[in-house]
């Protein structure tokens, strides 16, 4: 289980805990947390999933694969560094404390 901290683009925060094996963006699907609408459900077929990773906390987690960088392309406004599909990104304890920001739309 991780406790991963959601924030809206207006800045309202939403901390949830999520059970390992799901990904962060089932967490936030589940919890009813507005911003990331996931419209394939996961199968990294859209970038309506996208985040902003916390900076301390990009090189904690697995390296985008080429499926992910390709979706990315078509993200509102990606951050070379900080972005990440959250479809792509499964929960470990490892995950614990993870922070994530929801850009100002999905596309």
């Amino acid at each position: 289980m991780a406790r991963i901290t959601y924030i809206e683009h207006g800045g309202t925060e939403h901390v949830v805990e999520v059970a390992n094996g799901m990904t962060v963006m089932e967490g936030a699907r589940d919890n009813g947390i507005p911003g990331i609408e996931a419209d394939c459900g996961g199968a990294c077929a859209c970038s309506t999933c996208h985040v902003y990773v916390a900076p301390d906390w990009v090189a904690k987690l697995p390296e985008r694969d080429a499926m992910e960088e390709d979706m990315l392309d078509f993200a509102y406004e990606p951050n070379p560094e900080r972005s990440r599909l959250t479809c792509q990104l499964k929960v470990t304890d490892a995950l614990d404390g993870l922070v994530v920001q929801m850009p100002k739309k999905q596309i």
